[in-house]
């Protein structure tokens, strides 16, 4: 007999409610609308909530706006704010029925921004401690704000979620923000001079199933395998885990000291059972912890999430791209920009010869390839191999923040993409790569390295590479004729090719041998 599906993960006031939107009790607005809240600018900005009189009007005033709107036989209202411009001084905003009010303290206008994944986007402020203290040095910023969401997985789509609410950036604040959140809304805010929300809904050591709609789901090649796992995983969920409280405890603590090859790992996210009730679970997390905040007007998305996958590269070339068309299924804004970080080098336990994560992350760029409106952030050169939560989260938001200004904002002076490959032909004993965005093509070491060629053999080896102009000339003794050529392509590259931007060369292969 198949357990029961306890909602005990649900926050306790909502886990009915949520479910069963006709009960709403008196007047209340939706979760994301709080004090200090950002609404997105230059687009229609959808504004509901819940009331226990049907019929009853609504009404919503904002910067000189004033909408009505009627509740439903649901108990649901909603009414659409006209476009704005960007406003960085906080306004009320009114939210009315008949003698009963909600008044939103510090409400701005500018760039709305939902942050998800796994634990690095996760990552808080307060985990670098170096970087924070820099930062917490500096005073208030009220450009940038941020929202982050409670853990919460459920059965079905809810409208109702814990979290934060909206809090602007201080010495107070800024430890509990997504740290890669936050250092791209800093270049944002800098340069667009707008305030910059983000709403981080992340749970680290998740697995990207768990963030899919379940009818998305089984539209995936990879969901007979999956649901079987999950099925097996429900039929010993009783006798394996029948002390529930004391595996709750070990799996929630945050800051076990794992090491790798001695080195310190600062937060370790160890996976929960997947049980009932867990978010971990397939579709959970979508349900619980993205689809209370549609349709929360967005500019984007960013997601960094991969880690729990490697090992099933096959199939998140797949799931990513039907993630994201379920995202922008639950928001009525069409094909919103999705940026994606890819995976950086990580020797972890497959050594610098493994190829896990690069599978993993060609995954992730035939995914976004694919994907109208979607972009790559490539940060393959970090400098933090050993560790699975690198510190410095500075160039992920860096790079983050590039695609958004040169690709959304058209920001021109802004170069979004280290040198990609263009074109490969045979010269030869030598394989010649063309790249795009190559200006300024330079080594920052005396031999270049990263690259590997084979022969017809599919034997790799360490190449010998040659600068000319945007391109370059791969080549090695071993390999008299030459059929393939990879860069980057192993857990733990080590890169020396970049533009004059700073930028490094992306990871690629000409092959596609396993």
């Amino acid at each position: 007999m198949k357990p029961s599906r306890p909602l005990r993960l649900l926050p306790p006031l909502f886990s009915v409610l949520a479910l069963l939107p006709g009960l709403a009790a008196a007047l209340e607005i939706a979760p994301p609308f709080t004090d200090h809240a950002v609404l997105q600018r230059e687009v229609a900005v959808p504004v509901w909530g819940w009331d226990d009189q049907p019929g009853a009007t609504v009404t919503i005033t904002f910067a000189g706006q004033t909408v009505r709107t009627q509740v439903n036989a649901s108990g649901l209202w909603r009414a659409d704010l006209a476009a704005m411009p960007a406003n960085a001084t906080g306004a009320d905003l009114v939210v009315t029925r008949g003698h009963t009010h909600i008044t939103l303290r510090d409400v701005v206008v500018g760039e709305v921004w939902l942050a998800s994944g796994q634990s690095n986007m996760e990552w808080g402020m307060h985990s670098s401690p170096k970087l924070f203290a820099v930062e917490q040095n500096k005073p208030a910023n009220p450009l940038l704000r941020h929202l982050r969401v409670d853990h919460v997985g459920a059965d079905l789509p809810v409208s109702r979620v814990n979290h934060s609410g909206w809090q602007v950036a201080g010495p107070d604040t800024l430890g509990a923000f997504t740290a890669v959140g936050y250092y791209f809304a800093q270049q944002l805010a800098e340069k667009l001079q707008v305030p910059v929300g983000l709403i981080n809904a992340s749970w680290g050591g998740t697995a990207i199933e768990s963030w899919i709609p379940e009818p998305v789901l089984r539209t995936t090649r990879g969901w007979p395998a999956l649901n079987k796992q999950w099925q097996e995983s429900l039929a010993v969920w009783p006798e394996r885990y029948a002390v529930q409280p004391a595996l709750d405890a070990a799996w929630q603590q945050a800051q076990e000291d794992y090491r790798i090859k001695g080195t310190p790992v600062t937060m370790a996210w160890p996976r929960p059972p997947m049980g009932p009730g867990s978010g971990f679970a397939p579709a959970r997390l979508f349900n619980g912890m993205i689809a209370p905040f549609a349709p929360y007007a967005l500019r984007g998305a960013l997601w960094y999430q991969g880690e729990s996958n490697v090992g099933r590269h096959r199939d998140y070339a797949d799931l990513l791209p039907a993630m994201i068309g379920a995202w922008r299924a639950a928001w009525p804004q069409g094909d919103f920009p999705f940026l994606v970080v890819q995976l950086p080098n990580f020797e972890g336990w497959d050594k610098e010869t493994g190829t896990g994560w690069a599978y993993l992350r060609e995954a992730q760029e035939l995914a976004v390839h694919r994907t109208p409106a979607a972009g790559l952030a490539v940060i393959i050169d970090g400098t933090e191999p050993l560790d699975l939560h690198p510190q410095d989260k500075v160039p992920v938001g860096d790079r983050l923040a590039r695609l958004a200004l040169a690709r959304i904002h058209g920001v021109r002076d802004v170069v979004d993409s280290g040198p990609a490959p263009q074109a490969v032909t045979r010269e030869g004993a030598a394989l010649r790569v063309r790249f795009t965005d190559a200006t300024g093509l330079n080594s920052r070491t005396p031999a270049i390295t990263g690259f590997t060629i084979a022969g017809a053999d599919r034997v790799f080896h360490p190449a010998t590479v040659t600068i000319e102009g945007t391109s370059v000339l791969v080549s090695s003794p071993a390999v008299p004729e030459p059929v393939a050529v990879r860069h980057a392509f192993t857990n733990t590259p080590t890169v020396s090719l970049y533009n004059a931007a700073g930028l490094p060369a992306v990871p690629f292969r000409t092959d596609d041998w396993e």
